[in-house]
């Protein structure tokens, strides 16, 4: 593996560390005209099952802090200092990839009538707000850790009564500071999390 001090000799070369309030911002007018690899998420493989409850769910545009809600790949290099990996990007901003992934999962269950965006649809029968806490890479000594913590909240539409709320999170270490190795973190953690979303919330 990369020493980790690598990666964030290479974070430095964006123009230090930005602060939590407009390090978006800045990032995307840094990077504006360069062109960075490009990665995306994919959810686990549908495993529906029998007895579907017919019912609709909506899912949100999750909520994030600043720092998250973006295209980029959030590092930090220490507990006080936020940057972004400097040779790529997600697909889209995360919300909107884990807004996607979320769909994907939970209709992949078959056990809801209807899962899809909240632009449109069916009136729902429920919704699920999602906070996205930690979706980033944090460097621990020489580790170059993957972190994500995903709380969800299951409401019934009609009332907004929270049913139920729980929070999904976990770390792994990427095999290297390269872009492809962390995304693959990402990727691993969420092939964990991610049906245990999908169960949770269809339940």
């Amino acid at each position: 593996m990369m020493p980790a001090l690598t990666l964030t000799r290479r974070a430095a070369m964006l123009g230090a560390v930005a602060s939590l309030g407009g390090c978006s911002a800045i990032s995307s007018l840094n990077t504006a005209a360069t062109p960075l690899d490009t990665y995306d998420l994919t959810p686990p493989q549908g495993s529906a099952s029998r007895g579907g409850s017919g019912r609709t769910l909506l899912v949100p545009l999750p909520n994030a802090p600043a720092a998250i809600a973006t295209d980029r790949i959030m590092v930090k290099p220490d507990p006080v200092a936020i940057t972004y990996l400097p040779e790529a990007r997600w697909a889209d901003t995360l919300p909107a990839v884990m807004q996607s992934l979320l769909v994907r999962s939970i209709a992949g269950t078959g056990r809801m009538g209807y899962v899809g965006p909240s632009e449109g649809g069916p009136v729902p029968d429920l919704a699920l707000l999602t906070r996205i806490d930690d979706f980033q890479v944090e460097i621990l000594g020489e580790a170059v850790m993957a972190d994500v913590d995903i709380s969800l909240t299951l409401l019934r539409d009609r009332d907004q009564r929270v049913i139920k709320t729980r929070d999904f999170k976990n770390r792994i270490a990427a095999a290297s500071d390269e872009p492809a190795d962390i995304v693959a973190a990402f990727q691993s953690i969420l092939d964990t999390l991610l049906p245990a979303m999908a169960a949770w919330a269809a339940s």
